[in-house]
């Protein structure tokens, strides 16, 4: 059984955020006595002070306060929001299971699911950072909503749509030949040792691309993160190839790795969000990857890390 009324939790709210009794009850339109009276019966029921009135002096909170107050203006605004039929349309609640490709987990993942959160905040939202097979095979048996990845290896059984189009990077050292070029081909580097990612199907992406210009290019090391690719190229042994360029010039042990673009049309690639469409997908699966949509699409504005307009028109996934 509940035993304090709305009406007395929004007068302590209103206390905490006017200072005084004597404010609070003018803003209320209550009488002051009345206010106290309230209160008074709110802090007997939790058995606990709620603020520390002394004459002559401005209201404080207390320590039990400062979260009481937190939680109780969160009940107040479901509360608000329970009467609005309009706005109890609008809520979109349920989960969401994110996947992302390993590459692109660290550009990517931690600002889509701060916007997701923002724009979602009824949504419980998890996510899963894997490689291409264990993306698609999740994807089809219904552990992954949606996954942020690249244009490989997904057939017809997915929905697919084009974020954003990339160019592969080719990572030297200052001392390699290929460093006083400002712009690289595919050609250029075919003769020089590769370090490719052992994923399968990453590194036979990457090799058809030179197999199709004719080239045969020496695979000498074979990595799995992108930060031990950049640490070999900077020791000059061998030229990295990924599609995620990280900012600095400096690997992760200190010597200096320099980043050229490969600008071979064949090279680039999509980003793109999937789906399996084995199932339709639900209110909740289709706001979040508009939202997504928006974040690659639409460019942040100085003052919004997120990039995402909740306004504009649902993007379908194609």
């Amino acid at each position: 059984m509940l035993y304090l009324t709305l009406r007395q939790i929004e007068y302590v709210v209103a206390v905490a955020h006017a200072g005084s009794l004597a404010q609070a009850a003018q803003n209320l339109h209550v009488s002051q006595p009345a206010l106290s009276v309230a209160l008074n019966l709110v802090e007997e029921k939790l058995g606990q002070k709620l603020f520390i009135r002394r004459k002559g002096s401005p209201i404080t909170l207390t320590a039990f306060a400062q979260n009481y107050i937190s939680e109780a203006e969160k009940l107040l605004a479901q509360a608000q929001r329970l009467e609005d039929p309009a706005a109890l349309a609008r809520i979109i609640n349920g989960t969401l299971t994110l996947g992302c490709f390993d590459d692109l987990a660290p550009t990517c993942l931690a600002p889509v699911l701060q916007s997701l959160r923002a724009h979602l905040p009824d949504v419980a939202l998890r996510w899963r950072i894997q490689d291409f097979e264990s993306l698609a095979r999740d994807m089809r048996e219904g552990q992954i909503d949606l996954a942020i990845t690249y244009d490989l290896g997904l057939d017809s059984s997915f929905d697919k749509t084009a974020l954003r189009a990339v160019s592969p990077h080719a990572f030297i050292a200052p001392q390699n030949p290929l460093a006083t070029l400002p712009r690289l081909h595919l050609a250029d580097l075919a003769t020089h040792p590769l370090i490719l990612f052992e994923e399968g199907l990453s590194i036979r992406h990457m090799l058809n691309l030179f197999r199709m210009q004719g080239h045969n290019p020496k695979v000498i090391h074979r990595v799995r993160a992108l930060e031990v690719m950049r640490s070999l190229a900077a020791a000059d042994d061998g030229v990295g190839i990924a599609y995620t360029r990280p900012p600095g010039d400096v690997s992760y042990d200190g010597n200096p790795v320099l980043a050229r673009e490969i600008c071979d049309s064949s090279a680039i690639e999509s980003i793109i969000l999937a789906r399996s469409n084995h199932l339709p997908p639900s209110n909740v699966i289709s706001t979040a990857a508009n939202l997504i949509c928006q974040h690659f699409i639409k460019p942040a504005a100085p003052d919004d890390q997120t990039g995402f307009d909740p306004n504009s028109p649902a993007m379908p996934l194609t």
